[in-house]
């Protein structure tokens, strides 16, 4: 059987590419939260950067393959037929897990930074704003990104393969 030198064929190339995944993510969208809730870019505002992106960046890599990315694989496979083509599956994946962990970062996210009060409010409005910025980025940042990574994998450990 062929597989997509784009995609992880075992669990340490999965674990790469989750890695690389959420690092972005949650570099890019902590960055992006932190600077729209500051009124100004300073010190401080680098600071908080660099204070909840780890603190994100963790809860992203537990979160992602312990709960979201077992049920958007389980979506996938529910709502996508098998004779879908492999993109179909990954844009699939993708939305799946986006709607994901948009949801639980934006909730866990504003938790963290303001609290319980107001959290549902606050959830509700940030977050259909952080689902399309994040699947913006997935599909024409990220996901690239990740899936440059396992080609390069594959090139340097001579797995790949020609069609």
């Amino acid at each position: 059987m062929h597989q997509d030198n784009r995609l992880p064929h075992n669990n340490k190339e999965g674990a790469i590419y989750g890695a690389t995944i959420c690092f972005l993510t949650a570099l890019m969208m902590t960055t992006f939260n932190v600077i729209l809730h500051t009124p100004e870019v300073n010190a401080q505002t680098l600071k908080s950067i660099a204070f909840f992106f780890p603190l994100m960046f963790v809860i992203a890599m537990l979160v992602g393959p312990l709960l979201v990315g077992r049920i958007a694989e389980k979506a996938m496979h529910r709502l996508s037929p098998a004779t879908d083509s492999g993109n179909a599956k990954i844009l699939f994946r993708m939305v799946f897990t986006v709607f994901g962990m948009s949801l639980v970062m934006t909730g866990i996210g504003n938790l963290i930074a303001f609290g319980a009060d107001g959290w549902l409010n606050r959830m509700l409005h940030d977050w259909p704003r952080n689902f399309f910025i994040v699947l913006i980025l997935e599909a024409l940042v990220i996901q690239p990104i990740a899936r440059a990574v396992m080609v390069k994998l594959h090139q340097k450990t001579g797995e790949v393969k020609t069609a």
